[in-house]
């Protein structure tokens, strides 16, 4: 589990085909590194990924198919910044909230909107399968960093990004076009599932 509260921003190292459609990722970094070992989980833009080799200033992880078609790992490029955090510890705090890591799908960077305190607002699509979990003042998590939302319309939510946020994650690069990871609140997908488990019983939810 995380919290959507990034540690260090990585670099692509190296990205290698890996069958048809699988890849290796190899990714630079320092912080996410101090206590990494085989079989460790370390999320990338929200994606939780298993470190398979490591280094001294690196390791890597193997992408396989689900993972490339549900997320923009993809898109992915040498030299580009990437969000990096490890599991929350048990007697650790939660900063930010619920991030288990797997990711619902991908959406685009609609437009920005600076304002004169450096912080920003952000508008992104809203895929018609994700706006039901999606609400004003909710939780989501955008390439793996905890935000809130800010508004949402029929087909795009909004979000307000404060400058250090801006300053420590990849937020404070893209451009509009961008493509970008969702991960929706776990919490809203369970009181769903039971409401309708509830209804198709006749029990009350």
């Amino acid at each position: 589990m995380f919290t959507g509260i990034i540690e260090e921003l990585g670099r692509i190292r190296a990205l290698t085909p890996r069958g048809r459609s699988g890849i290796r990722i190899v990714i630079e970094a320092a912080d996410v590194l101090d206590d990494v070992a085989l079989g460790a989980s370390i999320a990338v833009n929200g994606c939780c990924l298993t470190v398979v080799d490591h280094g001294d200033d690196w390791w890597a992880a193997d992408a396989v198919p689900e993972t490339m078609r549900r997320t923009a790992l993809g898109r992915l490029g040498p030299d580009d910044p990437v969000n990096l955090e490890r599991p929350v510890r048990v007697n650790g705090r939660l900063g930010g909230h619920v991030v288990q890591g797997h990711v619902d799908g991908t959406s685009t960077l609609l437009a920005t909107d600076p304002h004169d305190d450096g912080s920003q607002r952000m508008r992104f699509d809203l895929p018609p399968a994700s706006a039901r979990y999606v609400c004003e003042k909710g939780s989501i998590a955008v390439d793996g960093i905890s935000l809130t939302v800010a508004s949402v319309s029929a087909d795009s939510f909004s979000i307000a990004v404060i400058p250090h946020t801006l300053a420590v994650t990849t937020l404070g690069s893209i451009r509009p076009g961008a493509p970008v990871n969702l991960e929706l609140d776990i919490v809203a997908k369970y009181v769903e599932r039971q409401a309708q488990a509830a209804l198709a019983t006749g029990g009350v939810a």
